[in-house]
């Protein structure tokens, strides 16, 4: 058995898979120097000189060192046990190289199709504190991909679906089209997680930081927690949604690194 060989089978040992308990048992670290190297593939990472391989065995190799970096940071933060879920960095580059580079175009139109239904077109009909507040940090977002991308989302008030046009479609498409497949597996987290193409669109022009599209992405319930209060539930899963999001904005401005 390879060096190689011997890291892969170690490290596919705490991928998660769908089903698993969340009180699965992690496995023990077992390498002690992480250290980055330059190759042909791009940037990899090695544990004990033994590369490291994603999920998938394909050689974990990013096109920028200081995303490699921060891989590398992550790895030598596990302490006795190794928990994938707070590696949000590696997990990131491991989908863009198993997923989204077999799948672009799939990807893509994942993506995009949030723009039918875009979180920022669809406004609370009252109270008016509310309708103020979204107006005020959703409205200049679609003016600027209006100037971006040349589209008009149409706003609407309520939950009925409002359909946008066929045109501006295409043009979304088309612009997220242009994103590398690194960029493509932070911008599909971003979406996801806040429901909206436009903030993730918004964020990956630096128009806003992560901070601000996570608030954003929340403004309801943020305002009825004003209101009301929240709950330890509650509160739990906007935490985890922000260190999504604030992980992929990371993984994102490290691509644009000067740094290589």
């Amino acid at each position: 058995m390879s060096d190689e060989t011997e890291t892969n089978v170690a490290a596919d040992r705490f991928v998660s898979h769908p089903g698993d308990s969340d009180k699965r048992k992690l496995p023990k670290r077992f390498y002690s120097q992480v250290a980055v190297v330059d190759t042909e593939a791009g940037f990899s990472i090695e544990l004990d000189g033994r590369r490291v391989k994603t999920p998938a065995r394909e050689p974990l190799a990013v096109p920028i060192k200081a995303l490699a970096d921060a891989i590398a940071a992550e790895w030598e933060a596990q302490q006795l046990e190794i928990d994938p879920e707070a590696m949000l960095v590696t997990k990131l580059a491991n989908t863009a190289i198993d997923r989204v580079a077999l799948r672009r175009d799939e990807i893509v139109d994942e993506i995009s199709a949030f723009g039918a239904s875009d979180l920022l077109c669809y406004r609370a009909e009252h109270p008016d504190s509310l309708v103020l507040r979204q107006a005020q940090g959703w409205d200049p977002l679609l003016a600027w991909l209006n100037l971006k991308t040349g589209t008009n989302l149409e706003v609407t008030s309520g939950v009925m679906f409002k359909a946008q046009s066929a045109d501006d479609l295409a043009k979304l498409h088309a612009y997220v089209a242009t994103f590398s497949e690194f960029e493509l597996s932070g911008l599909h987290q971003i979406v996801t997680i806040s429901g909206s193409l436009v903030l993730g669109l918004a964020l990956m022009d630096n128009q806003i930081d992560a901070g601000k599209a996570h608030v954003l992405a929340h403004i309801d319930e943020i305002w009825q927690a004003e209101q009301w209060g929240t709950d330890e539930e509650a509160e739990a899963r906007l935490t985890g949604r922000k260190e999504a999001l604030m992980a992929s904005a990371i993984y994102l401005e490290l691509l644009t690194s000067a740094t290589s």
